[in-house]
């Protein structure tokens, strides 16, 4: 590789390479591959869980202090009041790969204080492994990655996902796609979100939105997103994406023109009328989330007020 990394960032690569050649060994015979259902449209195999424990135990292994945060376990490993948490997806777009559409990675991420510092995203099927560190750029193999130089929506492709869970507002998700569609190149919509935002890193895209994504899907992705040179939030531009299940990711400007389009669409908006003190709902997946991965004596989550007036700077010094 072309710089010498972090000690933790190797250690993610070796947790992604391993958990990698379980889900790629398993992909040569999925006819026996035994498959549960979280809820509709939501799936897990023995390969999530086998390659969540070969990533768990790597990192535990070399970092026994630290904290968890994995999709299918949750934080049942590792430390619970550490200042590190890795947040792990061990196999970002199940969905794909229970039918043989080889979009899909491992992604594994490692926080400090809430700030993601390290990252890597591995596509086993392809081989490609996408890495980064705070500070010292973002990476595709030996490749240094920098987002696209498009400026006008008219010229753009932008990534998305599709709602797929049972109580997701698909009407709202419906007229966001409308309305983006009509303003760009091409919507694109392979499936897995961690290697959708290292597209945006890559330059491939030059913009994407989803909702309804949960740290583990982002985490990694959007530390790639900015060490590229490009911008990451919220509908609204804020920066407590993690924790909202809306983002909105692109190069500077036309992250700038997403966020202008997506903003009326935020769910900060909606659970500001349904909760006039502005918190999270008491026991919601955000709430939860949010203090797993800032530790229980963090600051809260900034008031939506404090959003909204934040985005209109931020769309401003963008545009």
């Amino acid at each position: 590789m072309s710089q010498a990394l972090n000690p933790m960032l190797n250690i993610a690569i070796k947790a992604a390479r391993t958990a990698g050649s379980i889900i790629n060994r398993a992909s040569l015979d999925l006819d026996i591959l035994k498959i549960n259902t979280k809820s509709p449209n939501d799936f897990v195999t023995e390969v999530d869980q086998a390659a969540e424990n070969a990533i768990i135990e790597t990192l535990l292994t070399a970092y026994p202090g630290h904290g968890i945060l994995a999709e299918e376990s949750g934080r049942e490993h590792g430390a619970k009041n550490s200042e590190y948490v890795w947040i792990i997806d061990p196999l970002d777009g199940t969905t794909n790969f229970i039918h043989g559409f080889p979009v899909y990675a491992v992604s594994i991420a490692l926080t400090y204080r809430g700030q993601v510092q390290q990252a890597v995203v591995y596509d086993p099927s392809r081989n490609d492994l996408f890495y980064a560190s705070k500070g010292r750029g973002a990476f595709l193999n030996d490749r240094r990655l920098r987002v696209s130089k498009r400026t006008r929506m008219s010229d753009s492709l932008i990534g998305t996902g599709f709602p797929f869970r049972k109580g997701d507002n698909f009407k709202r998700y419906v007229k966001m796609f409308e309305e983006v569609m009509q303003q760009c190149a091409g919507l694109r919509r392979p499936g897995a979100a961690a290697l959708d935002l290292c597209y945006v890193a890559a330059g491939y895209y030059d913009g994407f939105f989803e909702t309804g994504l949960n740290p583990w899907d982002v985490a990694a992705g959007s530390l790639m997103i900015t060490e590229a040179g490009g911008l990451i939030g919220n509908f609204t531009g804020e920066a407590d994406y993690l924790f909202q299940r809306e983002v909105v990711a692109g190069s500077p400007k036309i992250y700038g023109q997403l966020v202008q389009i997506l903003s009326p669409y935020t769910r900060v908006i909606k659970q500001d009328e349904e909760h006039p003190a502005g918190a999270a709902p008491e026991g919601s997946p955000e709430q939860a989330l949010a203090a797993a991965v800032r530790g229980a004596d963090a600051a809260p989550v900034p008031q939506p007020e404090e959003k909204k007036r934040t985005a209109v700077r931020i769309r401003k010094a963008d545009l």
